[in-house]
């Protein structure tokens, strides 16, 4: 059983959504994608400690010999996303059947369950697979479903949000289907392992560069690079809480898993940083993220539109260390991805609670919630002290190590700009603090009751796992460094 890991990881959670059609009460279909998730969890646990003790695991589907036949591949990086999707899964999957209920229709939940399955599947299958076909096929099955989740949400601004986000999401599989065709033209494999031995001798082609070109285009739009982030911020205020919570944690990391994976394991390295100026671009890129979208979000009046624009900014930091180009941003890159995965989803999973209670997320329904809703709030509070990169918070790993592999690199300015970030993220929390804590609750409004424990439990999880990660770093540390050394080479 342990050797079929690999294929467990993805066939089970896409075996199970259509089997959620059989069950008629959401509360049991409920139980049994939490179930499913929690096992999905399990797996990747089992999976990330067999990479780390004997090295990277090769699974032939059929036993069929790649590149003739699909492999599906887990080394170092891969195990790390598959652990991150898969825990955010679960716990934001505990408040899911409470969080529901105010947002989506009693008929319409068992299709939400199956969605999210389907959405789940295909964020795994692309972190596993080591087919460059395959990724398409897992990216479209992620984004299909993804469409149709956000689309869930109430009202017609959801309806506009998957719309915007179909033809955006849309676009970009076009872009990586063509990259994809234009490697086989060249290569006439779709192996990973197999097109980095074939490459080399064709990259400097046009039709290369073409394909190279994009590849990158359309990751970054289903990345939400600044500035093909447009379709972000309404697909995240307007979906479900639990869809929003589950997303901002998981989809754009996946397509900066893409990134990675090509970059390093399929085109050369040096081809991507040498060959073309990708990094200058990659480095303006980022910072223009950072900064546009901080500003953006000071000014927001809704608090998912706020923290969406935040998410941009901190995909910004992402691609910074990506930018560096060594093993220490990529380090940093890898660790910063995994801890704003937890601060996402702990900041998007308090606002569903928020929205239990108020039915809006408006930043002024939010006066007095400080002491009306204490834990709820204390959790929002925690959440952007990470994101401002407050120490003992997750937020100051991330940064610090950003800034060290800038320093290591000579690259000064980029430490000073990366400081200067974290002062807008100041403001725009102080907003949030300064409406719960510092004003009375609005005259006539009735008292409101803090949010359920089903709702607060997994909240409080995240939370503790914002601080716990914050101040003991060894095991992210240890994962994100290992994987950065595999893709640049470097023996343990």
């Amino acid at each position: 059983m342990l050797a079929h890991l690999p294929i467990l990881q993805v066939v089970l959670p896409l075996l199970a959504a259509p089997s959620c059609l059989i069950m008629r009460r959401p509360k049991l279909v409920w139980l049994f994608t939490l179930i499913v998730s929690s096992i999905a969890f399990l797996i990747s646990v089992a999976l990330l400690q067999q990479v780390m003790e004997s090295g990277p695991i090769s699974y032939e589907l059929g036993g069929w010999e790649q590149p003739w036949g699909i492999e599906y591949r887990i080394d170092e990086l891969s195990a790390f996303l598959l652990l991150i999707v898969s825990a955010v899964s679960t716990v934001v999957l505990l408040a899911a059947h409470t969080s529901i209920q105010a947002e989506i229709a009693e008929d319409s939940q068992m299709m939400f369950y199956v969605l999210y399955l389907l959405s789940l599947t295909g964020m795994l299958g692309i972190i596993s697979t080591g087919d460059v076909f395959n990724v398409f096929v897992f990216l479209e099955i992620s984004s299909l479903s993804a469409y149709a989740l956000i689309a869930m949400g109430d009202g017609r601004r959801a309806l506009w949000a998957s719309y915007q986000y179909l033809i955006m999401g849309t676009i970009g599989a076009t872009f990586i289907l063509i990259a994809i065709g234009l490697m086989y033209q060249m290569t006439g494999t779709l192996n990973m392992e197999d097109l980095s031995r074939r490459l080399p001798d064709v990259a400097h082609t046009r039709t290369m560069y073409a394909a190279y070109v994009f590849f990158v285009v359309g990751v970054c739009l289903k990345m939400a690079l600044f500035p093909l982030h447009l379709w972000l911020p309404n697909a995240y205020s307007y979906a479900p809480s639990i869809v929003t919570a589950f997303f901002a944690a998981t989809s754009t990391k996946v397509a900066l898993y893409l990134l990675i994976r090509f970059t390093f394991s399929v085109f050369d390295f040096s081809f991507s940083f040498s060959t073309l100026p990708l990094q200058p671009v990659f480095l303006v890129l980022g910072f223009l993220g950072i900064f546009v979208a901080s500003t953006a979000a000071i000014y927001q009046k809704n608090l998912k539109h706020l923290f969406a624009y935040s998410s941009v900014a901190q995909i910004g930091y992402m691609i910074v260390g990506y930018s560096i180009a060594t093993s220490a941003g990529l380090m940093a890159t890898l660790l910063h991805l995994f801890n704003h995965s937890l601060m996402k989803s702990a900041l998007f999973l308090a606002l569903a609670a928020v929205m239990y209670r108020l039915s809006s997320v408006q930043l002024s329904c939010l006066q007095g919630m400080g002491r009306q809703m204490p834990l709820t709030m204390a959790a929002i509070v925690v959440g952007g002290a990470s994101l401002i990169g407050v120490p003992l918070t997750i937020g100051f790993v991330s940064k610090w190590f950003l800034v060290m592999a800038a320093i290591e690199n000579g690259l000064w300015p980029v430490a000073v700009l990366v400081l200067l970030g974290s002062l807008l993220a100041i403001v725009y929390v102080w907003r949030v603090v300064e409406v719960a804590y510092f004003m009375e609750p609005m005259p006539g409004k009735d008292p409101v009751k803090e949010a359920p424990w089903s709702i607060l439990v997994p909240v409080w999880l995240l939370v503790a796992a914002n601080v716990y990660f914050g101040v003991d770093t060894r095991l992210s540390v240890q994962i994100a460094q290992a994987a950065a050394d595999s893709l640049f080479g470097v023996s343990p």
